[in-house]
């Protein structure tokens, strides 16, 4: 049933924990746009998604931001000091946006769903399967939404991508080639406060790696890598200038049993979601093929190149290769004294950009803000898009999507976690090891080529 218009408007309200670079570019355009327009679905009427509090290591950008936005957001309270994200949920929040450095994800998502908050957190959720099952029992305790953000599934290019892929109209995928470049001011200034211990590859190509696990399936097999430095850090410290990663997943041929989702396709009389989803039932076939995929990671390039950030994909398939360019698809401009440094010779305008709109409004829009408004709607749908005593089912049909469900990231974070462990043993002196994933001895199990026993990271299968 269709809620009237003229029903009193629901709140929601947010808080978000940190105020960076991914903030500015896609947090505060949304809470701006849902501050001056508020969230109408005619399952749940309008909601109002008030910005309520945000907590911050010093609170400068949160003063800043306060005397730049004036009435486009609503007046939010901001927490700093020991113990900012505490102060946060104690005032009083629906819904919590974690959008700090990868390495502090995991405490500001936990302090969020033990207060029985919603919690969306940025890529990636977080570094190790211990992490993850945390949240996940947490989440599933407090009966509360536990997401992620993986804007690049969103993109229009990877969207189509898996419609070709989920309609048979590209086959069973044999290896694939992905590269994602940024410019040094990112790792060198914005970066710059947490950087030290970090890589490129769990920052940025954690997009990646959920790209091909959620597109194509399977069952995630065996992780390598490796990387340079001397750049952003020592040549010989533990910060990475960029990373090579290569999985590779294991598939059912066409003589053997199919692959069947865990997660099925839900159907009600409130909602119907296309759930899909990239985790699968480990029915060994009779015969099965392996697929490698390689992802290199920079965030050393040349401030002066061309692009914001140079986004490669190849795949290739039995009956068919899949190409995508950031660069090639878009627009070029030449601004004279501007590009290609203030001004990027080529953009991409799907992600996020300003827009001066055909009836004279401006508007800020992409699928790196698209994503984050999917979320709200989800939290909106849970806490009001019905009776309270089907609030179970509707929160049941939520958990059920795969693209964004922390449930659904096991493999992605086994991967993450296998490239940090990798890393390090590098920096330590011991290059060239290998993790397995679901071997005989664990669900995460390293091995180093100069000997010694393997050392089980995860016990539990993943």
């Amino acid at each position: 049933m269709k809620t009237p218009t003229t029903q009193a408007p629901h709140t929601l309200r947010a808080g978000m924990i940190g105020l960076g670079m991914i903030f500015d570019e896609t947090y505060r355009p949304l809470f701006e746009r849902v501050h001056a327009e508020g969230l109408y679905d005619h399952r749940f009427g309008v909601v109002e998604v008030p910005l309520a509090a945000v907590a911050s290591r010093t609170g400068s950008r949160a003063e800043k931001y306060r005397q730049a936005a004036g009435d486009r957001i609503a007046r939010f309270q901001s927490f700093t000091g020991p113990q900012p994200i505490d102060e946060l949920l104690k005032a009083g929040v629906d819904f919590v946006c974690v959008a700090t450095p990868d390495d502090r994800h995991f405490e500001g998502a936990r302090a969020a769903l033990a207060a029985g908050v919603h919690v969306l957190i940025e890529k990636p959720s977080v570094l190790s399967l211990d992490q993850l099952d945390e949240l996940l029992a947490l989440s599933r305790q407090k009966q509360v939404l536990a997401k992620v953000v993986y804007h690049k599934l969103l993109d229009p290019d990877h969207k189509k991508l898996r419609t070709f892929v989920a309609d048979g109209v590209l086959r069973h995928v044999n290896n694939g080639y992905c590269s994602l470049l940024e410019p040094r001011s990112i790792s060198g200034s914005q970066f710059a406060e947490w950087i030290t211990g970090r890589n490129p590859g769990t920052y940025v190509a954690v997009h990646y790696i959920k790209l091909i696990d959620y597109t194509f399936g399977g069952r995630l097999k065996t992780i390598t890598a490796t990387g340079q430095r001397g750049i952003v850090g020592p040549a010989d410290g533990p910060t990475w200038d960029s990373c090579q990663l290569r999985l590779v997943y294991e598939y059912d041929d066409d003589t053997g049993e199919k692959r069947t989702s865990n997660i099925e396709h839900r159907t009600s009389n409130v909602e119907v979601f296309d759930v899909g989803s990239s985790m699968f039932d480990v029915r060994r076939s009779k015969s099965c093929r392996e697929a490698a995929f390689d992802i290199h990671t920079s965030w050393v390039t040349p401030d002066n190149f061309p692009g914001y950030v140079e986004q490669e994909v190849q795949f290739r398939f039995d009956n068919g290769v899949w190409n995508g360019h950031s660069r090639k698809r878009g627009v070029e401009c030449t601004v004279e004294g501007k590009t290609p440094t203030e001004i990027k010779t080529t953009m991409n305008n799907h992600y996020n950009g300003v827009f001066l709109e055909p009836w004279g409004a401006r508007s800020q829009r992409g699928y790196g803000i698209e994503t984050l408004e999917r979320f709200v709607r989800e939290v909106a749908f849970v806490e009001h898009g019905g009776p309270k005593a089907e609030r179970p089912r509707r929160l049941e049909n939520m958990c059920g999507l795969a693209y964004n469900d922390l449930a659904a990231d096991r493999q992605t974070v086994a991967a993450v976690q296998a490239l940090e462990t990798i890393l390090d043993r590098q920096y330590r002196g011991h290059p060239d090891c290998v993790v397995r994933v679901n071997d005989e001895r664990g669900g995460l199990v390293l091995y180093d080529p100069a000997g010694g026993a393997p050392e089980v990271l995860h016990a539990p299968q993943v």
